[in-house]
């Protein structure tokens, strides 16, 4: 799909919504705003050798937003290994301790002026992460993070994504209707939870080719390609 395709889809789906403006947008962290999906990465592979498993990035990358355990229990699946619930969960610790330990703070090109504009023109920001409240206060910069009404956390919810409660958990806090609502995603899973809770969805190609995310309503490869999608 060319560029003027992928405009033009936009302007037919908020045109079918019945709403041609929006008042706020929804943001993932890892891979949307933060370019931290290849260190999770090297922090998988490392830590699955263990257990016989390799992985390749897109087996990581099509799973974030999941819950660890989650994930672990399916790639034992995938890779025919007996899944292990302690086993599973000293993995996941140790995973997540090499990702601290490993993890530096980079930026997906361009998202820090898109966010930074937006507040600029009086949109509402929201940011919905599986990553725990205590990294993202970690990763993400406090004259960034400021810009954000709204932070849901991945243990600040019951069921992570791809079900639809961390985006209903924040449609709720921002107090707008779901019409009014544009998610900004690079992810399947992350994907599926927004179209489940009702919401347009916009999927960036900054991790995962677009042949991984044809469930969103449009697809643009960069932050560029959304700022003239959305007219910003």
């Amino acid at each position: 799909m060319t560029y003027p395709q992928c405009l033009s889809l936009f302007q037919f789906s908020m045109a079918k919504m019945k709403k041609p403006n929006f008042k706020a947008v929804i943001f993932d962290m890892d891979g949307v705003i933060t370019n931290t999906m290849p260190y999770h990465f090297d922090a998988w592979l490392a830590t699955l050798v263990s257990s016989g498993i390799k992985v390749d990035c897109y087996e990581v990358y099509k799973r974030e937003g999941q819950d660890g355990l989650s994930t672990i229990r399916e790639l034992y699946q995938e890779h025919k290994r007996k899944f292990d619930l302690q086993q599973a969960l000293g993995l996941l610790r140790q995973k997540e301790e090499l990702f601290k330990r490993t993890v530096k703070i980079k930026f997906i090109k361009g998202a820090r002026p898109f966010v930074r504009l937006l507040h600029k023109r009086k949109i509402i920001l929201g940011l919905v992460t599986g990553t725990s409240r205590h990294e993202v206060e970690r990763i993400m910069p406090k004259d960034l993070l400021k810009f954000f009404t709204v932070t849901i956390t991945g243990d600040e919810v019951e069921k992570s994504k791809p079900n639809p409660e961390p985006f209903l958990k924040a449609i709720k806090q921002l107090n707008v209707s779901k019409g009014d609502a544009v998610v900004v995603e690079n992810a399947p899973f992350g994907i599926k939870a927004a179209k489940r809770a009702g919401l347009f969805c916009i999927a960036l190609e900054t991790s995962l080719p677009r042949r991984y995310l044809r469930q969103a309503d449009l697809i643009c490869k960069n932050f560029e390609e959304l700022k003239e999608a959305l007219n910003i």
